[in-house]
């Protein structure tokens, strides 16, 4: 491997140009000088990284202490709260403040609706992922089971007149018609600025006369209509030539519908990056959406075209004025932790870079482009999402890193916006003094049922067994710590200003269900809320038509507040006696998730994965889920609800399972051949009986070390 050496930094000589012949030529940055504030800053901030992550340690065995000289003893929540406040797991809280970002853009700031979250390392996703802003309501409703009833094959007819009227009833609760019903509507023009509608020769309006936004063709011969309702645009299309067209009274071919507003474009826990060559190709889709000329080769029914950015949407206004709509999502990037550190670049001390200070920079250098072009954000921002953060403090420090970025690449000082994902206890308890810290680059906080499942079961590992994985989300602290995330949100001026997300509908088969459940997100009071695909985001986008979100954030605000009481809940089991049927069970829907996940993240460097599950129901998997199941699992193995040889008997039994379901994946390496020797299952093992030991509870270490040994040839 060669490596070039500069300000004290040893640099993979592949990512070393990379930066400099492709992100920084077009951004005015001088190369030598990138590299030498870029190494003087690293080599300030590495070691207070690594202070915060040993803080983290030391309180976390201050925790374990303190569970294990109560063993036996009634729990007292009011001493637990005390002794929490003494090591500082909670800090003070302060005076009340609002927020004071400004140069946000709208689709984080005044329009509610789904947000994607997509594998960065994934050119074909991450375009997909960017052109969901528009959506076909239509082609979402015929291809999902949201309609009852089978396909079949070739164009079902019958099945298409059902998505019609769903779509009519829809339209009727939210762009409601004055005397009269979207279904029956026969035509549709413009006449005398206003958008008329006729059920034979009866002209019928729209109740809410403002909703009608634009046009496109002639008044008496459209080809589109554009409306909008709590800020979200329905694009009507009319083609009477078209197969959907002619079946359709008013000629209406299809719903072009604001979708995924905003897409977090992510290099954390839905990719495999674990060394400089992964983190180049991460890097590199980044730039292409910053600069707005990603592509990629594709092939579909036999045809090949190359997929690239969508361009901008523009209508006539009712009062014939031009109209351009943004054509994609807003992009958001997930960098990645604290803890985290990548071989990429070395350090004085021959050290491995903190690899959430090499994202900073890159993700920013990149966005250069975009303060240029105007192509992702229109007010002059980037947007960086900080995940698995521990309190204040290391909300602080990322504040100052993202300071330092700014001022070694010259851009405004609250260029870079932050997103914090609330994920961690330790950010949870103390989140409005989290927010303090970022008070004026804030945009985005959020909850995480995943990864704060995973962290409550290792902060409170010394408690006792936890309860069966399927009650979490029943648990008294997890609907506590879902209504707090919004109650302090709101506190701190967020809304209008800021996106309140929540998190992943993670069955992407079960769209009706979704559309059942999912509803619950606006009505909480989330702006946003996450989706596993652009058709996911087409469907969700339909909740926030039917509600007003910044209408429930109003209601919300005079509600009686969540208790910190209550968060501090700990999700221990008190049953007396465990059914061996029972134990085996959630041994191995943990194991099959697990296995399902680590083989493809170790041996093909898939970093999202859709996984049956013990019930053969798709789930998404991602690091999140892994460290529930393996934390899970490592919890029963400490307490003794299970034995090491009754588990490793789970997960070989397990292992031959999810062989069998990639058998027709000619990629694909079987664990089951022989299990001493893959290194994928020698992974998912460490996990779950090396997981009391990994630092919260985090999967990333082992997965890194693992997936480099598979990369060396082992």
């Amino acid at each position: 491997m060669s490596i070039t050496e500069k300000n004290g930094l040893k640099i993979n000589t592949k990512l070393f140009d990379f930066v400099n012949n492709e992100i920084i030529p077009g951004t005015n940055i001088k190369t030598e000088k990138f590299w030498n504030n870029f190494g003087n800053t690293v080599h300030e901030l590495a070691p207070k990284n690594k202070e915060l992550i040993q803080k983290r340690e030391d309180i976390q065995k201050k925790i374990d202490e303190w569970h294990k000289k109560n063993k036996g003893k009634e729990f007292n929540k009011n001493e637990y709260l005390q002794f929490l406040k003494s090591i500082s797991y909670i800090v003070e809280e302060k005076d009340d403040f609002n927020i004071e970002t400004t140069n946000v853009d709208d689709e984080i700031a005044i329009i509610a609706g789904p947000q994607l979250v997509v594998p960065v390392d994934n050119a074909r996703y991450a375009l997909n992922a960017a052109n969901a802003r528009w959506g076909s309501l239509y082609d979402a409703l015929y291809g999902t089971d949201v309609i009852p009833g089978d396909k079949g094959k070739g164009f079902n007819e019958e099945r298409a007149q059902k998505v019609i009227v769903y779509v009519r009833k829809f339209l009727d609760e939210s762009f409601p018609l004055d005397n009269g019903s979207w279904i029956k509507i026969s035509e549709i023009k413009v006449k005398d600025n206003d958008i008329v509608f006729l059920e034979g020769k009866k002209e019928i309006y729209l109740k809410n006369k403002v909703q009608f936004i634009g046009y496109n063709g002639e008044k008496e011969k459209l080809t589109s209509v554009l409306l909008k309702n709590n800020n979200l645009h329905i694009n009507i299309i009319i083609d009477p030539n078209h197969y959907i067209g002619k079946l359709d009274k008013a000629s209406i071919s299809d719903f072009i519908v604001e979708s995924a507003l905003s897409t977090i474009i992510d290099n954390e826990d839905s990719v495999a990056a674990v060394d400089a060559e992964d983190k180049i190709k991460c890097y590199r889709n980044w730039l292409g959406l910053m600069k707005g000329d990603l592509t990629t080769n594709m092939e579909k029914n036999g045809k090949k075209f190359v997929r690239k950015l969508n361009s901008d949407k523009t209508f006539i206004s009712k009062d014939g004025k031009k109209i351009t709509l943004h054509g994609r999502a807003l992009l958001l990037n997930r960098n990645v932790g604290h803890l985290m550190t990548n071989p990429a670049i070395l350090l004085k001390d021959g050290s491995e870079i903190p690899e959430g200070i090499m994202d900073a920079f890159m993700a920013t250098l990149c966005a250069l482009h975009d303060f240029k072009n105007k192509n992702n954000s229109r007010t002059g921002s980037v947007y960086i999402v900080k995940p698995k953060m521990h309190g204040p403090e290391e909300v602080a420090f990322t504040n100052t890193l993202f300071g330092k970025v700014e001022e070694a690449l010259g851009i405004k000082k609250y260029s870079i916006k932050v997103g914090i994902m609330d994920e961690e206890r330790r950010t949870t308890v103390n989140l409005k003094e989290c927010i303090r810290q970022v008070k004026n680059r804030i945009v985005f906080i959020n909850t995480g049922f995943l990864d704060r499942t995973g962290d409550e079961m290792h902060t409170s590992f010394e408690a006792g067994p936890m309860i069966f994985k399927g009650e979490m989300k029943k648990s008294t602290w997890l609907g506590t710590y879902e209504n707090w995330n919004v109650d302090v949100g709101l506190s701190c001026g967020f809304s209008g200003k800021a996106q309140i997300g929540k998190g992943m509908w993670a069955m992407p088969d079960q769209m009706a269900n979704m559309m059942d459940q999912k509803i619950g997100h606006p009505k909480s009071g989330a702006n946003c809320a996450w989706v596993p695909s652009p058709t996911a985001a087409t469907l969700h986008s339909m909740h926030y038509h039917k509600v007003n979100v910044f209408d429930e954030q109003n209601k919300i605000k005079s509600r009686s507040k969540a208790k910190l009481n209550d968060i501090l809940e700990i999700p221990t089991a008190d049953r007396p006696n465990w059914a061996i049927d029972d134990i085996n069970h959630e041994l191995e829907n943990n194991a099959q998730g697990i296995l399902g996940y680590v083989v493809r993240w170790v041996n093909q460097g898939v970093g999202c994965s859709k996984v049956p599950d013990i019930n053969n129901v798709g789930l998404m998997e991602d690091r999140a889920t892994l460290r529930i199941s393996s934390q899970h699992i490592a919890n029963w193995l400490h307490h003794g609800i299970c034995k090491e040889d009754q588990v490793m008997e789970v997960m070989k039994k397990m292992a031959k399972i999810v062989d069998e379901q990639n058998k027709n994946d000619p990629a694909y390496q079987k664990m089951s051949d022989n299990f001493d020797k893959s290194v994928a299952f020698s992974a998912a093992c460490d996990l779950v009986f090396k997981g009391r030991v990994q630092p919260s509870g985090y999967t990333e270490p082992l997965l890194h070390q693992k997936r480099l040994e598979k990369k060396a040839g082992n």
